[in-house]
């Protein structure tokens, strides 16, 4: 089985307003579909400048260039003023991804907030935070976003069971191996997860000897054939300065056999998927916990 399931995260309003129309360019002259996963409220990304006290979060920001990667406007994002409406201001772009035949997830209405304040969050405003961005991607593209994606892959039982109420047709909220439906609370639940196997361009650069030369190398060495692979790419990277070394991953996997495919392909193929559950955890590459899939 050589597939390779493309994740598209669009966390910000420069990745949205640059990297979205990009993007869509690459995958139109390689005929590859995605799923892109937008945050369509305020960009208050840098309301993660706080972060940098902690050490871990310090030397990712260093590593990666974050300022060279993302753009300098990044540290002001919802610092001294309100962050900018994603949604508001850049629908033409989401809805661009949307009529390339891109499959459209809701990834979040504040991103900044999704991530950093899980914990902290009640149910209510789970609720709130998923129905003011999912009406709002509704909104901007006439339909119902197929799937969901929690912001940093922080995810908990609560916003779990939140989500199901919602109707997508899977989710990939959590770093594993393999789809699965997740247990909760003793019970099945009954959408799918699908996992993200392979590492970020962000978890890799910086470490074990990974530099720009030779990320496509170490990339491709992790797939695997005895199951699917998920690959999470950002607009903000591969879709700015990273779309050189994209569009040359997309070539070689290609030449190897692989098909590039939308999310919903997996969750097609793997509707008869096990049981799992997921737990926050430690990850390569990242500061502070992701749910990651234990069984």
């Amino acid at each position: 089985m050589k597939i390779i399931g493309l994740r598209i995260d669009v966390d910000t309003y420069r990745g949205t307003a640059r990297g979205v129309p990009a993007l869509c360019e690459i995958l139109a002259r390689h005929q590859v579909r995605g799923t892109f996963y937008f945050s369509v409220g305020p960009d208050n990304m840098g309301r993660h400048l706080w972060r940098l006290l902690k050490p871990a979060f310090l030397w990712k920001m260093l590593r990666t260039d974050a300022a060279g990667l993302y753009g300098p406007e990044i540290v002001l994002m919802g610092t001294a003023w309100p962050g900018p409406r994603i949604g508001r201001r850049l629908a033409a772009q989401i809805r661009q991804a949307a009529e390339a035949g891109h499959e459209v997830g809701f990834h979040a209405w504040d991103h900044h907030r999704s991530q950093a304040k899980i914990d902290r969050m009640s149910t209510a405003q789970m609720q709130e935070e998923l129905a003011r961005g999912v009406e709002e991607l509704q909104r901007i593209t006439g339909a119902m976003p197929i799937s969901s994606a929690t912001p940093g892959w922080r995810t908990n039982d609560r916003l779990l069971l939140v989500k199901a109420d919602f109707p997508f047709a899977f989710d990939s909220d959590c770093r594993g191996m393999t789809p699965f439906y997740p247990v909760v609370e003793g019970k099945k639940l009954s959408r799918l997860q699908i996992p993200v196997t392979l590492p970020t361009y962000d978890e890799m650069l910086g470490r074990d000897g990974v530099t720009d030369e030779n990320y496509n190398d170490r990339q491709i060495a992790l797939l695997r054939e005895d199951g699917p692979n998920v690959l999470t790419i950002h607009a903000e990277a591969e879709g700015g300065r990273c779309r050189g070394m994209f569009e040359d991953y997309l070539r070689r996997v290609k030449a190897l056999g692989f098909s590039v495919v939308p999310l919903g392909e997996i969750a097609r193929r793997f509707q008869a998927a096990p049981e799992g559950c997921m737990e926050p955890r430690p990850f390569p590459g990242r500061e502070g916990w992701l749910a990651v899939q234990t069984r």
